[in-house]
């Protein structure tokens, strides 16, 4: 016992389930003596325990399911008991004690489902009883006394029982409101006392052998009838006595011979439920249709054909379930489809031929079951309703005509050969006109937006000086500018803080406020801090607030700022418009003392915590676990006693010692718990001993020195006696029970919570609450972040009590679980969460057809959104040479200067005009650029404050150049050096822009006139002594247009080369393929390789990525524009082997760069760049499609991305890996190198 005297205090108790047989009772039970209500439901309990007569104020006792046979003993002396439940028990009529009636506050009696044969003498005594349950019994008679003195009777269930009449003095029962009497043989009874029962609503009578002789007929007086039962009593028609009940909602006829309906049906208007299923209708009434409450009709095994259906059943617009399974029915009245409530409708086992077509229109309906109709032909779909093939994968539609319409063409356009129809000169002209060309146009637009600069003018100056405030037109400092994030304070205050007049205070406890106790308000620890609240309500009914925290002379450092930064937090969850005021102790102001009626007390030390971290040596208790199998996907793992002979070559065990965790893989164990069971001490580890911890498998017959030492073998030596199967193959783990502690005033309770479907899931967890989780072995006490201290107290005491008042081996253990830091163990209780494997959330028709859920109910719920329109638009056709060069020339004519400054070490130095368009993969440059701006200027204005105004019309934009191999410290060092003195000079007129290699905007390309050459390596980087200087290979390539032309250096390679296209040589002499020298030009390429002669696949070539990150699948073009041309440029350094390069190398380059953009077509603007790890692209080359993969694609986008690709037309599919691209694709790339590595 653990004697921590919370058992007096303890209101009720929920013990269902629990094992109390042979003796097991827990007796410290008898020390709770405040109790009033008790569960001991399914605790094998065979007899009345003795503890319970301790019970004096007990007032509700339930015993269900249980195996008593007798109820002497200690029930009688419960003076207090109101509610007795004996349900489920075997007790005999000889077994219950006359005394037990004379209990005066008795009220609630359950004796149904036990193996009495007459009514309990003495039962008439109790005639306080409200409800009374006989039912399921083998009682014959009830004799007359009993109902003489029961008269407040406002239940009573007599069915399943033995009974042919009720005694004349049932009629006394005015108060009566339920009766239940079915299956009863009560074909003599002609319940001539029904209609003195004025109050009765529910009456039972199934299996009671009526007939039309023995129904009274003047029912009529039961105006507060609404729930019959007539079912399985062989009626040949509705009595005429029923039509008069016109209150009914519920009427059960099921299973009797009623071959026709009366008309005077139309008189249950308040009818929500009729049941007419096994009888022999041949037809409905067309009054039915007049039931407009009726929500419910089951006829289901009648005689019903296509006319016994009115037609005009349409008119019941609250029918929510038609069964009409097992008739005749041939077609089914269209009207039924016009149910606009209609969910369910079945139409099992007919003979159905087809469907009304507004089948298709019943949106709602929830289940449509048509088994067993083999000649039924469903009718067509609506048109717009129809959807291709490809709905199994997450229900997109990949058809081919599906994805046009989406697109918006059937056919895809392509893209005119001939000049574009618009005129893009035109177009960038119009776009550059200022508002003084447009002024007819925006004579409106201006009238109105005068009109609301003179309104403006007209409220402003009616505002007080107190009401303006000034803003300062420097621009704000970048910490200045952050925003600051929303938080959530309902976290740490409840919702009805502050909303009632009164007192509140909160103590500093692990960082967070705690609200104490309105019994400790005036007490304050000297080691603590505290946030008071006053609420009060002005004059005008409005509440006001005042809040202060106080600081206690020995506090700690991190609870006087959290006091006060949460005094600040409660001040803007209330809104409130006062200030925070701080008291220190012992220097209180008047008003905070004026808060208490009493004198303020101080009490040495502190109550409650810091939440500074402590540095504390970690105890581990030794444990093992045997690992088993815990619904379809999860493990669960049961504590055994930490010796050899637990062990057993059929499973897995887990044995923790803290800083050790063994895995034992015994030889008959399965693959998936080994796995499973590893996956778990993973998370153990990671989760709960930061990685410290070391995970050793050990495998039968090779175990380690350490494994037996853990055992207690000092030597570490095997056991001498071979390890055994002994587990019983038929062990089930102990069913968990999860209370919840409740604290009133002066009272605790400890209820189970009810578990939906015996499946604990954390959902079931209130951060308000305190819980118990009694396993049986383990007990957690889980603690919730809101919760009390002193419900946290009670809890922690109550689990020793329950941990010691039943029986548990001696390796169980109680464990404090505080929510948010749950360790692993107990998480494995719940079902979903923080599964022990990795859950596939992919969801394919196979994986939803086994869960039994309907396919086409699914598919219509899920709606999936999907953008595949990409794959089945035409490309864009490229920029023309001249449209490329009208815009080169506008952003050239707006660009007033532009420097370039280039990192060498850790500053940035301005770069040599000279080396203007050259760029380093391992290098960083910043340019900045000055652009003139046109402005407005009124026609009336002065010359001079028009030229005055045309200066300050500027912008100046900073472009941040980062090469591929260039580490982030470059962006670093400009953003805290150049960017603050740009910021300082131009304010709010700069722009910063940042750009990588190969991914440069076609303004910043425009500026460098069509030179832009970029090399590998770092600028000014010097090969090393004595070696030969490596030679440079440099592609050529226009990449959307003449504007986005790049020279990139690239691997020396033969194979790159290309027969369809140029190949010229800087210097003084032009290669034609064939008549290349082999003393140097084949050599520095590595020697002649094989290449390729044709460049075709460039007319076809697109690019497009696979994404699911705006929360459904899109297939978007990463670049639409196409190439017919690859040009490599060959460029040697100054060797004496190789050859020499002459000095006029850059005046060529320029010289060549127009040669070639005069005669090539634009091409693509592809860049290994591009693809990133998350993603996952398709490159489509006219004649393979390549699936390439990032390392990081979720399976779901694999799977949408791979149907994807055989979207548009079949093709070859090749699947392609990062760093492991074959030829075929990088080829379509622009100067492909190695990908980026993120940084470690």
């Amino acid at each position: 016992m653990a004697n921590t005297g919370v058992l007096p205090f303890v209101r009720g108790i929920d013990f269902t389930r629990n094992d109390f047989k042979d003796g097991r009772f827990p007796e410290s039970v008898r020390l709770m003596t405040g109790v009033q209500w008790l569960k001991l439901d399914r605790t094998n309990l065979s007899q009345i325990p003795e503890e319970l007569g301790k019970l004096l104020k007990i007032e509700h006792l339930s015993l269900i399911r249980n195996d008593l046979e007798r109820l002497y003993g200690e029930l009688t002396e419960l003076t207090c008991l109101r509610t007795l439940n004996i349900r489920h028990n075997r007790v005999k009529t000889s077994g219950i004690p006359a005394e037990l009636f004379r209990l005066e506050e008795l009220t609630t009696l359950d004796l149904s489902h036990n193996n009495m044969k007459e009514v309990p003498e003495g039962l008439e005594r109790a005639r306080s009883l409200l409800v009374l349950n006989l039912s399921h019994n083998h009682i014959e008679s009830i004799p007359n006394a009993l109902f003489m003195h029961l008269t407040d009777l406002l239940f009573l269930d007599l069915s399943n029982n033995n009974l042919e009449t009720l005694p004349p003095q049932t009629r006394r029962l005015a108060n009566l409101q339920t009766l239940v009497l079915n299956c009863n043989p009560l074909g003599h009874f002609q319940l001539r006392q029904l209609p003195s029962l004025m109050n009765l609503e529910t009456l039972h009578m199934r299996d009671t052998q009526r007939t039309l002789s023995n129904i009274p007929g003047n029912l009529d007086s039961l105006t507060n009838l609404t729930d019959l039962d007539l079912s399985l009593n062989a009626l040949p028609k509705v009595p005429e006595a029923l039509y008069a009940l016109t209150n009914l909602r519920r009427l059960n006829l099921n299973d009797n011979e009623i071959t026709e309906l009366s008309q005077a049906i139309d008189q249950w208007q308040h009818l929500e439920t009729l049941k007419l299923c096994r009888n022999k209708l041949t037809a409905l009434p067309a009054s039915l249709c007049k039931l407009m409450s009726l929500r419910r009709l089951y006829v289901n095994d009648n005689l019903l054909d296509f006319e016994g259906i009115p037609s005009g059943i349409g008119k019941l617009c609250s029918l929510e379930i038609f069964s009409a399974a097992h008739n005749q029915l041939e077609m089914i009245p269209e009207g039924l489809c016009r149910c606009g409530s209609l969910k369910k409708l079945i139409l099992t086992a007919n003979r159905l031929i087809t469907l009304p077509d507004a089948i298709h229109l019943l949106t709602d309906l929830e289940a449509l079951d048509l088994r067993d109709n083999p000649e039924l032909v469903m009718p067509p779909k609506p048109t717009e309703v129809q959807k291709g093939s490809g709905v199994e994968f997450y229900n997109i539609d990949f058809s081919l005509q599906h994805q046009l319409r989406l697109a918006g063409a059937n056919v895809p356009a392509q893209a005119p050969s001939s000049s574009a129809s618009k005129d893009p000169i035109a177009r960038k002209m119009r776009l550059r006109r200022g508002r003084r060309d447009q002024e007819e146009a925006d004579q409106d637009q201006a009238k109105i937006l005068k009109g609301m600069k003179d309104i403006a003018k007209d409220k402003n100056k009616q505002k007080t000086l107190e009401e303006v405030k000034a803003e300062s037109l420097k621009p704000k400092r970048w910490d200045e500018t952050l925003e600051k994030p929303p938080l959530d304070y309902s976290e740490f205050f409840d919702e009805v803080a502050g909303q009632f007049p009164g007192i509140t205070i909160w103590e500093i406890e692990n960082f967070l406020p705690n609200q104490i106790e309105e019994v400790a308000h005036g007490k304050f620890y000297e080691g603590d801090c505290y946030i008071v609240l006053k609420t009060a309500i002005d004059e005008t009914g409005s509440l006001t607030w005042e809040i202060y925290f106080w600081i206690g002379e020995k506090a700690t450092l991190d609870k006087r700022a959290c006091a006060a930064i949460h005094a600040v937090n409660l001040r803007n969850y209330l809104g409130a418009q006062c200030r925070t005021i701080r008291e220190e102790q012992s220097d209180e102001s008047d008003e905070f003392l004026a808060l208490f009626d009493t004198d303020i007390t101080y009490i040495e030390g502190g109550r409650t915590s810091s939440g500074f971290f402590t540095v504390e040596d970690m105890t581990y208790a030794k444990r093992l676990y045997r690992v088993h199998a815990a619904g379809t996907s999860s493990i669960h793992l049961e504590p055994v006693p930490v010796a050899v002979s637990s062990l057993d070559p059929r499973y897995v065990f887990v044995l923790d010692t803290g800083l050790k965790i063994f895995m034992w893989y015994g030889k008959k164990s399965k693959n998936t718990f080994k796995s499973k069971a590893r996956l778990m001490a993973e998370k153990i580890n990671k989760n709960e001993r930061k990685n410290k911890a070391d995970i050793q498998t050990e495998m039968p017959g090779d175990e380690s020195a350490d494994f037996w030492r853990a055992f207690g073998d000092n030597d570490g030596l095997p056991p001498e006696e071979p390890i055994t199967e002994h587990v019983d193959p038929d062990f089930a783990p102990a069913a968990p029970r999860l209370y919840q502690v409740r604290l009133g005033m002066g009272y605790l309770e400890l209820p189970q919570v009810e578990v939906p479907h015996g499946k604990l899931a954390n959902t079931l967890l209130n951060n308000r609450s305190v819980y118990i989780l009694d396993c049986y072995l383990d007990v957690f006490v889980w603690f919730g972040k809101k919760s009390t201290r002193l419900v946290r107290a009670a809890a922690v005491k109550l689990s020793q009590e329950l941990f010691t008042m039943i029986d548990r081996p001696p390796y169980a253990m109680v464990t404090r679980v505080q929510e948010g830091t749950e360790n692993q163990i107990f998480k494995s209780k719940f079902m979903g969460w923080d599964e022990v494997i990795a859950v596939d959330f992919t969801r394919t028709a196979e994986s939803v057809q086994k869960t039994g859920a309907d396919l086409t109910k699914w598919a219509r719920q899920q709606e999936t959104k999907a953008d595949l329109a990409a794959l089945f638009t035409p490309r864009q056709p490229a920029m023309s040479l001249t449209e490329a060069q009208q815009l080169s020339e506008e952003w050239n004519e707006d660009l007033e200067a532009m420097e370039a400054f280039v990192l060498e070490g850790k500053k940035f130095v301005r770069l040599p005009d000279e080396e203007l368009g050259h760029f380093y993969s391992k290098d960083c440059y910043v340019f900045l650029c000055r652009y003139w701006v046109p402005v407005d200027v009124p026609d009336d204005a002065a010359g001079e404050q028009e030229q005055e105004q045309m200066e300050d019309d500027f912008q100046c934009v900073v472009y941040f150049w980062q090469g591929r191999e260039a580490g982030n410290m470059g962006w670093l060092t400009f953003t805290f050096s150049l960017q603050k003195k740009f910021k300082s000079l131009f304010g709010e007129k700069l722009e910063v822009v940042r750009t990588h290699q190969q991914q440069e905007n076609l303004k910043f390309m425009a500026h460098f006139k069509r030179k832009f050459v970029i090399h590998q390596g770092k600028r000014k980087e010097q090969p090393p002594a004595g070696t030969i200087p490596p030679v440079e290979f440099y592609h050529l390539r226009s990449n959307g247009g003449a504007l986005c032309t790049r020279l990139i250096q690239i691997k020396p390679d033969a194979a790159l080369l290309n027969s369809a296209c140029w190949f010229p040589w800087i210097g003084f002499q032009t290669l034609n393929e064939g008549e290349e020298p082999d003393n140097f030009f084949w050599v520095a390429l590595g020697g002649r390789k094989p290449y390729d002669t044709d460049s075709n696949f460039m007319d076809y070539t697109r690019l497009f990525r696979c994404s699911n990150e705006k929360g459904y699948f899109t297939v978007s073009e990463k670049c639409s524009d196409f190439c017919q041309t690859w040009l490599n440029v060959a460029d040697e350094c100054e060797s004496s082997q190789y050859g020499a390069v002459t000095d006029k190398q850059e005046s060529l380059c320029g010289a060549l760069y127009h040669l070639l953009l005069t005669n090539v077509p634009p091409l693509l603007k592809f860049f290994n760049d591009d693809l990133a790890d998350d993603d996952i692209m398709i490159l489509d080359n006219g004649e393979q499609v390549f699936l390439w993969l990032g390392a990081r694609c979720s399976e779901v986008e694999i799977k949408l991305a791979y149907k994807s690709a055989q979207a548009e037309r079949p093709r070859k599919l090749f699947l392609t890996l990062k760093n492991k691209e074959s030829k075929r694709f990088t080829k379509c790339f622009h100067g492909w190198g190695i990908h980026k590595k993120p940084p470690e």
